[in-house]
């Protein structure tokens, strides 16, 4: 059994609050995440988005492409719209070879909104959350027929964050949606990323490790902060630099079996935390939490 270490560029170019790291050259971060050691990478915002340009791209600096965050609004539209909004990321993954389409529900979400404390994250009825469901399936199962698995990302702010949440829409989904395992959001939002790793297990198809700083968290709650501004506060860190249990969370992972990404995503303040410094560390420490949990 064997998973492959990825990272995310969001440490180096912020696409939330594009002003954190958007002087930074995409070239910056590729070079520094493969000197990293990572073999693999998620898309941002200054990527290319055609196969043609991103594929070389990439592979210049002996990178693969993980995936990609797709921004879903099935709670305003209906599955077709979604379908077709979807087409042209899923066949910019399918055309990178990726296995993997990451996708969270954002037609309501105050994650991007800095002026919006996480307190007043979005939530639905339990009849909407049973409709939401049934139409994320019905994606899920066009992404399957295309080849790919929706990974759907449970988020601070938005409408699949708490545990609570979480609980009612895996089992509201049919087993096409796998879910996306985020160590750093489940904290955050008050659940337990090791008991969700035990919990769903075989349907955790994709994984963020993102460590936390627990004196950030009682910072962040006690300011009513917004997401945005628990960023920049320095909420997030690499794993085995705060608070998250990462041995408990791979162990878990392995005994569900799991052989897929283990991605670092963990947003800081570039002019606080160097990326380059920080990766090497993530990378580090989780090639050595994965090999000793088994993977």
């Amino acid at each position: 059994m064997s998973v492959k270490l990825g990272t995310n560029p969001i440490a180096w170019s912020n696409d939330d609050l594009e002003s954190l790291g958007g002087e930074t050259p995409l070239e910056t971060c590729l070079r520094e995440a493969s000197a990293a050691g990572f073999v693999g990478i998620e898309m941002g915002n200054k990527f290319p988005r055609d196969a043609a340009t991103l594929e070389p791209l990439l592979e210049n600096h002996a990178l693969s492409l993980v995936s990609g965050w797709y921004s879903s609004h099935l709670l305003t539209r209906d599955v077709a719209a979604e379908i077709e909004a979807l087409g042209p990321h899923l066949a910019l993954l399918k055309a990178m070879g990726c296995d993997q389409l990451i996708f969270a529900e954002t037609s309501n979400a105050i994650h991007g909104r800095q002026e919006i404390p996480l307190s007043q994250s979005p939530a639905i009825e339990a009849a909407e959350m049973e409709a939401f469901a049934k139409r994320v399936t019905a994606v899920a199962d066009h992404v399957r027929a295309e080849g790919l698995q929706l990974a759907y990302h449970h988020h601070a702010g938005t409408v699949v964050e708490t545990g609570a949440e979480i609980e009612a829409f895996m089992a509201a989904t049919g087993e096409s949606v796998g879910l996306l395992l985020d160590t750093g959001h489940a904290i955050l939002s008050g659940a337990d990323p090791v008991a969700l790793a035990r919990r769903y297990g075989s349907r955790i198809t994709h994984v963020h490790c993102k460590d936390l700083r627990a004196e950030v968290l009682d910072q962040v709650r006690a300011q009513n902060m917004s997401f945005l501004d628990a960023v920049i506060a320095g909420i997030f860190t690499v794993p085995g630099d705060g608070c998250i249990d990462f041995p408990a969370v791979l162990e878990a992972l392995h005994k569900s079996g799991y052989q897929g990404w283990l991605v670092v995503e963990a947003e800081q303040d570039p002019e606080k935390a160097n990326p380059g410094i920080y990766a090497a560390m993530g990378h580090s420490n989780l090639a050595r939490f994965a090999a000793e949990a088994g993977l």
